[in-house]
């Protein structure tokens, strides 16, 4: 379990989370043992592999379809099918926004010349299965630009578990934030970030440089104009929340 796995830096606590909030569950999520390497959705190895400190015991799928944000969308769906089915929905780029109620319930989707249409198919009981092919059909039409228009910006030095570092575009990247402590005297905060990438990989908890000795935690600090994360460099002001 991650929170086991990483316990905070020094001094420091993990912020205090609602029972059954994204963050309580994100802290709770399976790990592959130690030393798992990162594969890709073929099972080849991913080119980086010093740069991770555990594998989420989360599949990948068989296509190339869960890369950075559908990694961030495929968490949130998880969260909401064990607590609420029918609050899972997203958006497309192209901005519709599709409902796994409705899906399951026949209303499904065709992209054609660009142009979403509203087709009919079975309608299904609402189980994991199903929820995961539903799951597929969004990762193909939705990416980093639709996940930056449905989540809202919040301050860095706001940062709680679940938010997202997030730069919407092509390219674009995202890296789930899955935990968050504090030094309870002078309030310095560390955050626990996460990603996929291309191509589709599993999800790996990121390593912070070695020269700051803190592992996979990372000082947040609210007066830097960046975030260094391994694979990608984002603003300070690029964090969003659900």
């Amino acid at each position: 379990m991650l929170a086991k796995r990483f316990v905070p830096p020094p001094g420091c606590q993990r912020v205090q989370l609602e029972a059954g909030s994204f963050g309580d569950w994100l802290r709770h999520l399976p790990l592959l043992p130690t030393g798992t390497p990162v594969r890709l959705h073929n099972g080849q190895l991913k080119d980086l592999q010093n740069i991770h400190a555990a594998v989420l015991d989360l599949d990948v799928g068989t296509r190339d379809l869960q890369q950075c944000a559908d990694a961030v969308i495929r968490l949130r769906a998880e969260y909401q099918f064990t607590h609420n089915l029918n609050q899972i929905h997203f958006h497309l780029t192209s901005g519709h926004d599709i409902w796994f109620s409705d899906w399951s319930n026949g209303k499904g989707f065709l992209v054609r010349n660009e142009e979403v249409v509203s087709v009919k198919k079975a309608v299904e009981q609402p189980t994991h299965a199903v929820f995961r092919r539903y799951l597929d059909q969004i990762f193909d039409y939705a990416g980093t630009l639709s996940l930056s228009r449905e989540l809202q910006a919040v301050p860095l030095a706001d940062v709680q578990p679940g938010d997202v570092l997030l730069r919407g575009g092509s390219p674009g990247h995202a890296v789930l934030v899955l935990d968050v402590a504090e030094h309870p005297s002078t309030k310095q905060k560390f955050m626990l970030l996460a990603q996929s990438y291309m191509p589709a990989q599993q999800v790996h908890v990121l390593l912070n440089h070695p020269r700051t000795g803190l592992g996979a935690w990372y000082a947040v600090d609210p007066a830097s104009l960046e975030v260094r994360t391994p694979e990608w460099i984002f603003a300070a002001t690029e964090l969003r929340r659900f």
